[in-house]
């Protein structure tokens, strides 16, 4: 027999009844029985019940063992009564009766229990995740994981992508966010990088005549922690491929992740039809490039309604420049107390408020109520209804001003008036293609002309668009959204060095400097570099929808805490004086 086990936690069934059997692992609960003692025996796969009595030769011995001690037990398979057989468990129609126990490893008192649902704060899971990860919903969360990774790569090789590894140290690259900079010993005073992405790599790839790459890189970006991201490092499906166009590589992507949601989504609706909107259109109808399509609420230009209206709020906020009036339509929000409360949502989101109508029925015919109804008359408080096509026991709610003051609070109260009102359908995954991004943004106190998103599109149009106003340059870029987050991010490169310059040039950079931060790159689309593109999905968002959970530290096996710490590695810590020595850096103390 093995020195271990000779079956698993999950293995034993009717059939094993009266084998001699040995099983490793850890005890998960102990029960007392009038003097016989019950101990669910867990390991990866399972548990298993087993059982001792005052004739079991090691019956002082199990009565030591407590919570969490890992032992070994030889014993005899027993089929339970029919009225104990416990349907939950695969191994349920069984019990093992010890003749034998070893001790591998005792427990001390627990800092968190390992039985049960009980919440423990984030500080004592983070510092204790090798107890935490023993937790039932925790080993579930990561065998999902690494099925929906092995699930990808079988996708990807299906479709003729072959894997390569990219460099994990390089130099540094301005790509949107901090980079984690190593010291050289070698090179004093000079850092590598660890890449924010493989960018630079796969596209070298394509003018190396690697027609399809994919690779489950990992990826190191400094950046603010959020429920929905890691703040040192995660992990992307990244891809790219040669000679084709944005369609070609939304086709690819699509089949991959539509699989993946299938087989991994508990049942739940998979969307087959994946829209694409525009980057502008999606800002107007959900406030965000990340819209959530389960949610039917669509908001609308309602301007016209309330120029040179009775509402003065609204009539002198059109008479500015870039202003507008936007209103978010509420089926079957219609009641007084639900507007109060989302004009409360409103304000402790900074603004205002939000002004209201809503529709009732008064018994002789359909009558518009709310402050604004009474301010901008029965005439354009229809019109305002027919446009938005409500009726009966809904409401309308309205946002006014440049739509960069109110735009993601709009998006917000959209979110909150779907699910409060049950409009949203939570059994179901909607996915959306937001394209045509604009290449450049200015900011809004200096007028400084810089990129909006990745440097490395092509402008749609080529270099005839870089001609004219860069507010105007539309690029190759998309992201695809599910569910209200962001899953994928790419575009189509631009390879092509004099327009590459043209574009940085607009946003301030000369061509020296390119060289200087791009050389490998730009010297190598001198030689011969065919049209590319790709994207990157995120796998650590993947698993958090598949999951269902809310915070993606929940499908990370050891991820760090909000403020980017390794409170079980102890991570960030101080270096030695040696080691600084050898690097010649010196550490100057944290400002005041």
């Amino acid at each position: 027999m093995h020195e271990f086990r000779s079956h698993t936690c999950a293995e034993l069934n009717a059939s094993h009844v009266g084998e001699a059997i040995r099983l490793s692992g850890w005890v998960h609960r102990i029960r007392d029985h009038g003097g016989v003692l019950f101990i669910d025996l867990r390991d990866h796969y399972g548990i298993t019940q087993v059982l001792c009595d005052p004739d079991s030769p090691v019956f002082n011995e199990v009565e030591k063992v407590r919570s969490e001690w890992c032992i070994r037990i030889d014993g005899n398979v027993k089929a339970r009564d029919a009225d104990l057989v416990n349907d939950k468990l695969p191994t349920g129609e069984v019990e093992v009766f010890i003749r034998d126990m070893e001790v591998l490893g005792a427990a001390e008192e627990l800092p968190l229990i390992v039985f049960g649902d009980q919440e423990y704060p984030e500080e004592t899971r983070l510092k204790y995740r090798f107890l935490d990860l023993r937790r039932e919903a925790m080993q579930d969360n990561m065998k999902l994981r690494s099925d929906v990774v092995s699930s990808i790569r079988r996708r990807m090789w299906d479709q003729d992508f072959r894997e390569h590894q990219t460099p994990i140290i390089t130099a540094s690259s301005p790509e949107g966010a901090r980079d984690f900079l190593v010291p050289s010993r070698l090179h004093p005073g000079k850092f590598y990088a660890l890449p924010q992405a493989p960018q630079q790599f796969k596209q070298l790839l394509m003018v190396s005549g690697f027609d399809k790459y994919f690779q489950i890189a990992p990826c190191f970006r400094d950046e603010d922690p959020r429920a929905d991201r890691s703040p040192t490092d995660f992990y992307q499906l990244d891809l790219e491929m040669s000679f084709v166009t944005q369609q070609d590589v939304f086709d690819t992507i699509q089949p991959v992740l539509s699989g993946i949601f299938e087989e991994f989504g508990k049942g739940r609706t998979v969307d087959q039809e994946w829209p694409q909107i525009s980057y502008r259109d999606a800002a107007k109808w959900y406030g965000t490039d990340k819209p959530d399509l389960r949610n039917p609420i669509k908001m609308q230009d309602v301007s016209e309604h309330f120029r040179g209206s009775g509402f003065a709020i609204f009539a002198k906020i059109l008479e500015q420049d870039g202003t507008e009036i936007r209103a978010i339509p509420a089926p079957t929000g219609g009641s007084r107390k639900f507007c109060d409360r989302m004009n409360a949502f409103a304000q402790k989101e900074g603004l205002p408020g939000m002004g209201y109508i809503f529709w009732r029925d008064q018994g002789e015919g359909m009558e518009a109520a709310g402050p604004l109804a009474k301010n901008i008359g029965p005439e354009r408080t229809e019109a305002i209804r027919e446009q938005l096509g409500l009726g009966v026991g809904d409401a309308a709610f309205f946002l006014g001003g440049k739509a960069k003051t109110f735009e993601g609070v709009a998006g917000k109260a959209r979110v909150a008036i779907g699910d409060e009102l049950g409009l949203t359908d939570k059994d179901r995954f909607a996915f959306a293609w937001i394209v045509d991004f604009p290449m450049y943004e200015a900011d809004e106190e200096s007028g400084k002309i810089d990129f909006s998103h990745n440097p490395f599109s092509m402008p749609q149009g080529g270099m005839d668009a870089l001609t004219g106003d860069p507010l105007n340059v539309l690029g190759y870029q998309y992201d695809l959204a599910c569910n209200g987050y962001e899953l994928i991010s790419g575009a189509i490169r631009n390879h092509q060095p004099e327009i590459m310059f043209k574009a940085f040039e607009l946003a301030g950079y000369g061509e020296d400097e390119v060289r200087k931060r791009f050389g490998g790159m730009v010297n190598a689309f001198r030689f011969g570099a065919p049209p590319h593109g790709g994207c990157a999905a995120g796998i650590d968002r993947i698993v958090m929808l598949l999951a269902d959970e809310q915070n993606i530290r929940e499908v990370i096996l050891f991820p760090m805490n909000q403020r980017a710490e390794d409170l079980m590695m102890d991570a960030p810590s101080d270096p030695t004086n040696e080691q600084l020595r050898e690097l010649r850096l010196r550490v100057l103390p944290p400002e005041d």
